[in-house]
């Protein structure tokens, strides 16, 4: 009975601290992009000069994270705030670090209250919960890589631009203007970001590293690699992005063929992994009283439980196999 009752209390609390952080007030995402530059311009003075009497900490320190007090000031004392920032950076979602923590005491606890209420039995509430937890992160995961890919795909085109752009006499800070307007999102942003840092100020490596920073991608990282020695030895800037953006379309090439070849292991692993599900829905539909022991007896508890490990195991193992880095 106290078990039921701190679920309850812990379910409502996180309820309604979830609905505070969300009607809370929240700049605009311009405002935090100007802000975000602003800050790569200190921390690059800070480097340059370190007589200079910037203290960052001081500007992490008057940052709100969270619009509930305390939350923000638990969270400024982690650092793992900031990389939670960058992941839902990256994923283009607009929730705050305290949000997406939120969301996942959330998913934790209320089906670990139903559950609980629904079966009494505390350690199947607390699987249940526990990989519930995670669905936030799975949809921030799954929008980051969306992301990424769609970058990736649309990086050849943008190059191309590049190429025509240098070869008819633009420079390099001009040609990234002319990509961020030309190109569609989410590489129109980027480099948008870029040439707004050179403008602030900040040196074209510094700007480079905080696109890798942004989008850690290993085509991008390509491309940076060769603009930097191309700027550091000399050489003919349009003809080493040609010959890089080639490299890139032979490597999706590759890619594609190699999808093609796995699809049918891909088709294993989903179907060995909702099949069990699908029976289980099933047998519930046509037979509960029967399908009921694994959740009312101690041995159906028991194959429960192996049977989630096991099918987590196995999908794991044909994921490996069947994504291969090219």
């Amino acid at each position: 009975m106290i078990e039921l009752i701190v679920i309850v209390f812990l379910g409502v609390a996180s309820i309604v601290i979830l609905v505070m952080a969300a009607t809370g007030g929240s700049s605009t995402r311009v405002s935090k992009e100007r802000i975000r530059v602003l800050q790569s311009v200190l921390l690059q003075s800070r480097r340059q000069d370190d007589a200079e009497d910037i203290d960052v900490g001081d500007l992490r320190k008057t940052e709100e994270l969270s619009s509930i007090p305390w939350l923000n000031r638990i969270l400024l004392r982690f650092e793992v705030v900031p990389r939670l920032r960058l992941l839902l950076y990256q994923a283009n979602i607009r929730w705050t670090a305290s949000l997406l923590l939120l969301l996942t005491g959330a998913f934790f606890i209320v089906p670990l209250y139903l559950v609980q209420l629904l079966t009494g039995q505390f350690l199947a509430a607390l699987l249940a919960g526990t990989i519930l937890a995670f669905a936030p992160w799975v949809y921030v995961f799954q929008k980051r890589n969306k992301r990424f890919k769609k970058f990736e795909e649309e990086l050849p085109e943008a190059l191309d631009l590049m190429v025509s752009a240098l070869r008819v006499g633009h420079s390099l800070n001009s040609t990234m203007s002319l990509v961020s307007t030309e190109c569609p999102a989410p590489l129109a942003g980027e480099f948008r970001i870029c040439f707004e840092e050179q403008n602030y100020g900040l040196d074209f490596g510094t700007t480079l590293d905080n696109l890798i920073t942004r989008m850690p991608l290993p085509d991008l990282k390509m491309v940076v690699t060769a603009m930097v020695i191309q700027r550091e030895t000399g050489g003919n800037l349009a003809e080493i992005l040609d010959n890089t953006a080639r490299v890139i379309r032979e490597r999706f090439a590759l890619l594609r063929q190699i999808r093609t070849h796995t699809a049918q292991g891909r088709l294993t692993g989903w179907i060995l992994t909702i099949l069990p599900l699908v029976i289980a829905g099933l047998m519930f539909l046509i037979a509960p009283h029967i399908i009921g022991k694994l959740w009312t007896d101690p041995i159906g508890r028991k194959l429960i439980y192996a049977g989630v490990v096991l099918i987590l195991i196995g999908g794991l193992v044909i994921r490996k196999i069947v994504n291969l880095e090219v």
